[in-house]
């Protein structure tokens, strides 16, 4: 590779790591007023001649309810107290089972809390190869200088919720008319069990299955300790 082709690559590969940390640690202080999911679900919703909106409340950590971050790590990620943004063990399961089903087109991922997060604030939502290397780079930065509370915090803050629904507090208004420190545990486990699927998953009016997902989440979420950490 010529000299000069040398030189604009490492230009651009600095100046990528450059602009991603900066990005990453303004955001330990600055809460997102928008992410990209929200403008393309927006645009989607236009187009399609609906008016989705975008309805979001930023609330602190602390004025959330300790059931729906115990659900939450329950449902979405078990070991998120104990990983730096990548759990190796949930991606080395999801590849098996991705293997065992591949014929019937049934995938399964292993993104961390982390991983979304980053994924939700930064990244755009298409599954490609180039996404998901970015998305792990994105939470190594965030592991690494933002604390847990903080990437908890903003998860569920711009987290999607439902069409034009984002974070706890408008979805705990809008499903089930409380603020987001009021939800109770059935409520808190309802919501995490809706993620994987927002828009097609109403909690506050379950399917039975749904519904006994939500009862599984409960029973781990009880042995979810946040005191410690």
């Amino acid at each position: 590779m010529p000299r000069r082709a040398l030189q604009w690559v490492a230009g651009l590969a600095t100046a990528f790591v450059l602009g991603s940390t900066l990005a990453v640690l303004a955001v330990r202080w600055i809460n997102p007023p928008v992410t990209p999911l929200m403008v393309t679900q927006l645009f989607h919703g236009m187009l399609e001649g609906r008016w989705v909106g975008i309805h979001r409340s930023w609330v602190p950590l602390g004025r959330m309810s300790p059931a729906l971050l115990r659900s939450v790590i329950a449902a979405e990620d078990a070991h998120f107290f104990t990983h730096w943004g990548v759990d190796l063990e949930a991606l080395r399961r999801a590849r098996a089972w991705n293997l065992r089903h591949e014929r019937q087109g049934r995938v399964r991922g292993a993104s961390t809390i982390t991983m979304q997060c980053a994924r939700n604030v930064y990244l755009w939502q298409a599954r490609t190869y180039v996404r998901k290397a970015l998305e792990i780079w994105f939470a190594a930065l965030m592991e690494t200088l933002w604390s847990k509370r903080r990437i908890l915090e903003v998860y569920l803050n711009v987290i999607e919720w439902g069409p034009g629904i984002y974070g706890a507090e408008a979805a705990a208004e809008r499903y089930f008319g409380v603020g987001a420190d009021r939800l109770n545990a059935r409520q808190a486990a309802l919501l995490a069990a809706a993620l994987p699927d927002p828009l097609d998953r109403n909690p506050g009016a379950p399917s039975g299955a749904l519904g006994v997902h939500a009862s599984r989440i409960a029973r781990r979420a009880a042995g979810v300790r946040l005191e410690a950490r």
